[in-house]
């Protein structure tokens, strides 16, 4: 029932019958998703500004889904013995939508460290194993994006012939440390032009691979963290981004 998103390019995985759940009792919820995701995009400019949290393109996804009906939910799980309050537990959950069916849980990863994910997995475990909620989604970004971001921030800036730093800094780009500054002065130096010696390093110390992406996920999954829980995880590719033109040998899927 995702022919259409994997045929856009995201990554999708189901594990234990998620998608024949979703198909049954929540066909109507996994077209809102799709809707949203169809529709998103994520402008170039967005990888390098956007500091340290989500990017605005993402923000707009929360409130598109939101405004669905996938709002921010924080579930409390009691235990109670002989009437005394023994163990409280609260799970915060970025979009939970509920139907006379159940409940779908979701969430999204953009750009964390890579033990969010056990953290997801196990809540959604969690609270499948208590009936809380059917199904649990996460959303983070894709193989093709992870492995495009640094053409894609290399090409943006030869595109606009940056020549340094400075002219990065209205993007909305987090204030750099002197290590990093000095690699690419370095770099620049030894006649590396700057669009690599600066996103090399970017790249690596912003979307590295211990942040949250596609690998770091179903690799996870394929372990079994969060089973039985049923699964939907999904990939956001590198075609969602708009803004710059990869040239013919760097591929974007």
């Amino acid at each position: 029932m995702f022919d259409t998103l994997r045929d856009a390019g995201f990554d999708i995985m189901v594990s234990n019958h998620a998608e024949a759940i979703l198909s049954v009792d929540f066909p109507e919820q996994a077209r809102e998703l799709t809707s949203a995701l169809l529709d998103f995009s994520l402008p170039v400019t967005e990888l390098i500004g956007s500091g340290g949290g989500e990017a605005p393109s993402t923000q707009r996804l929360r409130r598109d889904l939101t405004g669905q009906g996938w709002g921010k939910h924080n579930f409390r799980m009691e235990t109670v013995i002989d009437g005394r309050l023994s163990q409280a537990q609260s799970h915060e959950i970025d979009h939970v939508r509920r139907t006379e069916h159940g409940v779908l849980a979701m969430e999204i990863e953009w750009n964390n460290k890579d033990p969010f994910f056990d953290r997801d997995l196990e809540t959604f475990q969690r609270l499948h194993a208590q009936s809380v909620i059917s199904l649990g989604i996460i959303l983070t970004r894709g193989a093709s994006l992870q492995a495009a971001m640094f053409d894609l921030v290399a090409e943006f800036i030869r595109q606009e012939d940056i020549k340094d730093e400075a002219s990065l800094i209205p993007l909305g780009m987090k204030e750099r440390t002197t290590r990093q500054r000095a690699a690419v002065e370095r770099a620049v130096a030894s006649g590396t032009p700057f669009a690599e010696a600066f996103a090399r390093p970017f790249v690596a110390d912003k979307y590295g691979q211990a942040t949250t992406h596609w690998a770091k996920l179903t690799d996870r999954v394929k372990r079994g963290v969060g089973n039985p829980c049923p699964l939907l995880l999904i990939g956001i590719p590198a075609r969602a981004v708009t803004g710059v033109m990869l040239p013919q040998s760097a591929s974007m899927f």
